[in-house]
């Protein structure tokens, strides 16, 4: 267990910057409220936990925005019997969120010292239904697929095509696509043997590793 001191700064940071933007699954609201996000980051940067940006957390990557998080996981529609991949599991936070919302999480991580250290911290703090997987995330991973949802914390140059070959009928894959610098945000869908694309947002995500991402 641990001693929850930022509880008052995790609830202003919903109420302020998620709900404010226009977040509206309660869901998706209240694990964003329950997850401490303070503990998936080091300890030297804990007073800008639950800041409007993003962290550095080492090997050249971020834990994502609190808004782009929360948008991102709504943006899958869950309703919370899916089993659900998260692609670039860095410090563990986006799959804690996921755990909140379905019974099964798979993440994968190219990095292996986040791998494990991600896979500690999810298990020290209860999060038994996240399975984190060290590999090349741009594939996927086939192994449990096909996946209800399906969202992506780093930017691709294109969508991976294995990512959208890993979606059930019906389900979601959200992502950040474009430049090294700047991308948009996109939602596929699966329609049986076709895809539907929507564009949300511009963004900036650190660059997706990997055979389907940047070499």
């Amino acid at each position: 267990m641990y001693t929850d001191e930022f509880a008052f700064e995790r609830m202003q940071m919903v109420k302020e910057q998620i709900e404010a933007r226009g977040v509206r699954d309660e869901r998706v609201l209240e694990a964003m409220r329950t997850v401490p996000r303070h503990l998936f980051i080091p300890l030297e940067n804990h007073q800008w936990a639950y800041s409007d940006a993003p962290l550095a957390i080492g090997h050249g990557q971020t834990i994502s925005q609190p808004y782009i998080v929360a948008l991102m996981t709504e943006l899958l529609e869950l309703e919370g019997d899916e089993c659900v991949l998260d692609v670039g599991t860095g410090s563990g936070y986006q799959a804690a969120v996921l755990a909140g919302l379905v019974p099964e999480v798979h993440s994968v991580e190219v990095i292996p010292e986040l791998a494990e250290k991600a896979a500690r911290t999810l298990t020290r703090l209860g999060y038994l239904n996240v399975h984190v997987h060290q590999g090349d995330g741009s594939c996927g991973w086939l192994e449990n697929a096909p996946y209800a949802g399906i969202v992506v914390g780093a930017a691709a140059p294109v969508v991976p095509a294995p990512l959208l070959e890993q979606l059930d009928e019906g389900g979601r894959l959200v992502l950040p696509v474009g430049s090294s610098g700047f991308q948009q945000l996109e939602v596929w869908t699966c329609q049986g043997q076709k895809y539907r694309r929507e564009i949300n947002l511009p963004v900036s995500f650190v660059p997706l590793r990997g055979e389907h991402g940047w070499k």
